[in-house]
């Protein structure tokens, strides 16, 4: 993959089928692609074949107790981990902390709430290993690599994977225009086969919400392929 656009692989231990699919669907649409753990019992084993970018982790789960799971997980290496907590006290917070927990989410899960806590997670996880974040500023847009974070005339504008992947790619090469296949190459790393609608429909999408009805700021050239315009972003 790509550097900077790499997905950040979740393995998420949770034994609520309807919750998993949930959390999976959403996170998905985003940066993060998702494993399911349904077992305490299974987690640490998994967790070693996975290896993977944070754990989300349950606490009452079938075959091991999730503090536990979170101990174990601790010994073994520093991936951050996110627990899921149904009691609205302190207890578990405090119990996770002394395991070794980073961070909790209560359930109910929103998943709004959850997605922005791992991106909160994942930032902070970086700049303690030191990753300098890279900016790309044009005009009113603002594009932080770090926590893969967009700004739009100063308020956030939530992308999903697929869109925050193509107007970086874009961005990065402001100024020149890219073909659909070059697009595709960094984005999936396939060539365009002439009947492949994803980059176009991407493109339509990005407009929209970059309010581009004009196609100022993502030009299209004509049998070439599209130029992302650094002096249009205002």
């Amino acid at each position: 993959m790509e550097e900077n656009m790499s997905m950040y692989r979740v393995m998420l231990v949770e034994d609520d089928a309807r919750l998993a699919e949930l959390v999976t669907e959403y996170l998905s649409g985003y940066e993060f692609t998702v494993d399911l753990v349904g077992r305490g019992d299974q987690a640490l084993e998994r967790f070693r074949a996975l290896t993977p970018d944070v754990v989300v982790l349950d606490l009452m789960l079938p075959g091991l107790d999730g503090m536990v799971v979170c101990r174990q997980i601790r010994e073994m290496s520093e991936v951050p981990i996110l627990i899921l907590t149904a009691r609205e006290d302190s207890y578990d917070e405090v119990s996770g902390l002394e395991q070794g927990a980073d961070d909790f989410v209560n359930k109910p899960v929103q998943p709004r709430v959850l997605l922005a806590r791992l991106r909160a997670l994942m930032r902070r996880t970086a700049q303690a290993k030191g990753s300098d974040a890279r900016v790309l500023q044009f005009g009113a847009l603002r594009i932080v690599t770090t926590d893969r974070s967009v700004m739009w005339r100063g308020e956030p504008c939530v992308l999903s994977n697929t869109e925050y992947k193509l107007l970086l790619v874009l961005a990065e090469a402001a100024g020149r225009v890219l073909s659909r296949d070059a697009l595709l190459k960094k984005m999936r790393g396939i060539e365009f086969d002439g009947l492949d609608r994803s980059i176009d429909n991407c493109i339509s999408k990005l407009r929209r919400k970059f309010e581009d009805a004009e196609s100022e700021k993502i030009k299209t050239v004509w049998g070439e392929g599209y130029l992302f315009s650094p002096s249009a972003w205002n």
